[in-house]
């Protein structure tokens, strides 16, 4: 008998109209959910065969390969990341990062790199702990905490999807379905878009059920998954991808020779 398929997702709600129908799509697979860090951390181990893990990390196995054109993404305005500044962003000294994603704190490396000429020192910001947890002059946080509006009054706060965008004048892609080389994935890629497709046609019956968990109205929750979040991979995620890439390079955030490989699917949009 053929052995099932391990594939890893997150359960923070932007992943949820991606894993809504997955197992009815894919019952070859065992679906297991953990944190972005610890998904990447398990495919790299060979726990997982296929796993939606940051971008940055898909950059750091030249084994790997991009499986699916279901991803998360952003084309604008992403409300789930944010830089709160304590300071001017130009006089920006201290930097505490959310320990929950390395791709969106590049992110906010890149663009006070290339903004402002700045390098800060960095603060680890444990999961968990929030913005009163630490006094740096700029904090990052991301996921369904970062969509409420915090106590504190801050001097300006970055939606990073929202100045990403803009200045780069590309999408960005956050995570992808991405396999270890060497693991049969045959059907799984138009199963994961199938899953997808699904469930952007059933948000109605997602946020009814996931609202309440987020802390979210229903009409909120589903603005932000359907007009925050991009879920296709395509020509020009690609290229977002390769860009983002390139800056991350840029700063000795991933290292040389990170080609972008696909695999099974062709790019829809």
């Amino acid at each position: 008998m053929k052995p099932r398929i391990r594939i890893g997702a997150v359960s923070y709600l932007n992943t949820k109209p991606l894993v809504h129908r997955l197992e009815q799509f894919a019952p070859q697979a065992q679906l297991v959910f953990d944190l972005p860090s610890r998904l990447s951390t398990r495919l790299a181990n060979g726990e997982l065969d296929v796993a939606l893990i940051p971008c940055i990390d898909y950059f750091d196995h030249a084994d790997y390969h991009i499986l699916s054109d279901a991803c998360i993404g952003c084309r604008g305005p992403v409300l789930s990341v944010k830089l709160y500044f304590r300071v001017s962003p130009s006089e920006v000294t201290t930097l505490a990062l959310d320990e929950g994603s390395r791709t969106s704190a590049a992110m906010a490396r890149i663009l006070l790199s290339q903004r402002y000429g700045l390098a800060p020192q960095l603060e680890s910001l444990p999961i968990g702990m929030g913005l009163g947890d630490t006094t740096s002059d700029a904090v990052l946080l991301i996921g369904d905490r970062a969509i409420h509006s915090p106590p504190e009054e801050f001097v300006e706060t970055w939606d990073l999807g929202e100045h990403w965008c803009r200045w780069s004048e590309l999408p960005f892609v956050f995570a992808m379905w991405t396999a270890r080389g060497n693991i049969d994935t045959s059907g799984l890629a138009e199963a994961l878009s199938s899953a997808r497709d699904a469930g952007l046609e059933e948000l109605d019956s997602i946020v009814k059920i996931a609202a309440p968990m987020a802390g979210m109205t229903t009409d909120d929750c589903l603005t932000y998954l359907r007009d925050n979040l991009y879920f296709y991979l395509g020509a020009p995620q690609r290229k977002a991808l390769q860009f983002y890439y390139n800056h991350a390079l840029g700063l000795d955030l991933v290292p040389s020779g990170g080609d972008l490989k696909f695999n099974d699917y062709q790019a829809t949009r």
